[in-house]
């Protein structure tokens, strides 16, 4: 670990010099608002925009995304063989992503990188991603993120974690990676470590200070399961949801997905798409039956498995890491906060 010194008159031309080696991602504003994007040539990242209205998550598993090809000619001797399609090994890097936001790439590379089950699309695009964030100087309305094991400074996930000092970025590296980040930039005037460490730790808690809502887990790992799947409060958490899924698509941490084959002309494609728990088609079977047929058993899924399932299985806390943007999107104000407070605390009448 070391700590650096960007000059914001330097900021630009060193992005520019990434670029020549990177695929580079960043905060971009839009007329849906400030996104994840891929920046061209000519762009550069917006790092002075609010938090983006979909987490960084495409980056690893795009919305869409070709896994698998076929030729269906019959004169090419390896028709109908479904085979890899061609990717992109270049090095990526993520400029300007929050702490929640990598602290959440590290709870979904439970589910799709572990010793039972190592996807290999995800896998491979996490091995070639730098992390940069930007602590977060003023959390939003929504933003719980210190009660759901992150917060603004936190590190978890990162490979450079920046501090925003107005004139100049203050560059905390953390990793090998980090390091090759800042050198493919030409960052590469240090800093102080005792006294840059010193100015972290005071804006973290500046930071956290302004955060004012906050969620209660300490009961969840005690609860059964079916206690809590039979609680009554669900007819009231579900009655406004219209099933739109909004809240799983702007979640950093859903990773639900479905596949679908396509055919055109004498090419057959695979593709990789999101999918959401909130519909109903997501557990329709071919038989006809659905065992999630109304809304009830839909939004009790999402939230025991954010709350519930996630936490059992891999002890690593709750799959939710307090960014707020599933409160702020939702049309009809279903609050994960409120639904969260009310698993925590619920006792069954004896």
């Amino acid at each position: 670990m070391n700590f650096i010194t960007i000059d914001k008159n330097d900021w630009a031309a060193g992005i520019d010099q990434l670029k020549k080696t990177y695929l580079v991602f960043g905060p971009v504003q839009d007329e849906n608002g400030c996104q994840i994007k891929p920046l061209a040539p000519d762009v550069q990242p917006e790092m002075g925009a609010p938090a983006t209205v979909m987490s960084p998550k495409s980056v690893l598993f795009p919305q869409t995304e070709k896994i698998l090809t076929a030729t269906l000619d019959e004169s090419s001797k390896d028709h109908h063989i479904m085979k890899p399609v061609d990717k992109n090994d270049t090095p990526r890097a993520v400029l300007g992503i929050r702490p929640y936001d990598a602290k959440a790439v590290q709870l979904v590379k439970l589910n799709f990188d572990n010793p039972d089950y190592k996807d290999p699309y995800w896998c491979d695009a996490y091995d070639i991603t730098t992390f940069v964030g930007v602590g977060v100087n003023r959390p939003g309305p929504c933003d719980f993120s210190t009660s759901a094991g992150c917060g603004p400074f936190s590190e978890q996930g990162l490979d450079v974690l920046m501090a925003d000092l107005d004139d100049r970025y203050l560059a905390k590296v953390l990793t090998p990676k980090g390091e090759a980040w800042a050198a493919a930039c030409g960052f590469d005037t240090p800093a102080d470590t005792a006294e840059s460490q010193t100015l972290f730790d005071i804006l973290q808690k500046e930071a956290e200070k302004q955060i004012n809502t906050a969620i209660s887990t300490d009961n969840l790992a005690q609860k059964t399961i079916l206690d809590l799947y039979e609680a009554p409060f669900w007819d009231d958490v579900a009655f406004s949801c219209i099933n739109c899924g909004t809240c799983t698509f702007v979640c950093p941490t859903c990773w639900c997905f479905d596949i679908q084959d396509e055919t055109k002309h004498q090419t057959a494609v695979r593709f990789r798409n999101w999918d959401s728990c909130m519909s109903p088609l997501f557990t329709h079977h071919a038989s006809g039956h659905n065992p999630r047929e109304s809304k009830i058993h839909r939004v009790r899924q999402r939230f025991m498995h954010k709350l519930k399932y996630f936490l059992d299985k891999y002890d690593q806390g709750i799959m939710c890491v307090g960014c707020g943007r599933c409160v702020a999107s939702c049309p009809v104000n279903i609050d994960i906060r409120e639904v969260c407070n009310l698993m925590n605390d619920y006792q069954k009448d004896k």
